[in-house]
């Protein structure tokens, strides 16, 4: 999912659909290859501000558990717990 200016939307929306299926609005869903994800990573990185943009791909581990990272500017949630 992506939280970006306006402007780099459709750069941003263009790099995840290469790579993944879009789900809703900046939210995009699927199996990816760790090669493929590392190239995501990359282009991403490339487009984004990291003082402004965020960028946050979560991982799915198993059944019940998940891995978050995010790029760009990190939001304080704090303990929260984010559905």
């Amino acid at each position: 999912m992506y939280d970006v200016e306006e402007k780099k939307c459709q750069k941003v929306f263009k790099i995840c659909k290469k790579y993944l299926s879009h789900f809703q609005k900046s939210i995009f869903r699927g199996k990816i290859t760790p090669s493929q994800l590392i190239s995501l990573r990359n282009e991403i990185k490339k487009v984004i501000n990291k003082d402004t943009d965020t960028i946050t791909i979560i991982k799915m581990i198993g059944q019940s558990s998940f891995e978050e990272e995010t790029h760009g500017f990190k939001y304080d949630y704090g303990e929260e717990l984010i559905l």
